[in-house]
């Protein structure tokens, strides 16, 4: 059974940092790159960030670059999402995705970020 499972989400103060997590089962972990997204209640998911199956190619939206970083552990099955400065525009529920995706695939519960003070 494939899996994706987000964790690490919280409520955090402008400014603060989080770390989010995506725990993978059920497949091959390295076949596969990682892509980040959020989704705030009322608007389309949007994609934060992604990064290669080796690791060796990330990429970031707009508005999070300088701020959130992203890495795998392939030995662990598990990408991560570390987020900086965070800022209340970044309140969200963030969720992962394997790319490309499968048919079967799909979305989990996801993790929410509430950056406020």
């Amino acid at each position: 059974q494939v899996q994706l499972v987000e964790s690490g989400g919280g409520l955090v103060q402008p400014g603060g940092s989080l770390r989010l997590s995506c725990a993978a089962s059920g497949f091959t972990f390295g076949n596969y790159g990682i892509n980040w997204y959020r989704q705030v209640p009322g608007k389309e998911r949007e994609l934060v960030a992604g990064i290669t199956m080796t690791g060796n190619i990330v990429n970031y939206a707009d508005s999070v670059k300088g701020r959130f970083t992203i890495s795998r552990d392939n030995a662990k099955k598990t990408v991560y999402l570390q987020m900086n400065s965070l800022k209340p525009e970044d309140t969200a529920v963030y969720y992962c995705r394997r790319v490309p995706p499968e048919a079967i695939d799909s979305w989990g519960q996801g993790t929410q970020v509430t950056v406020s003070s």
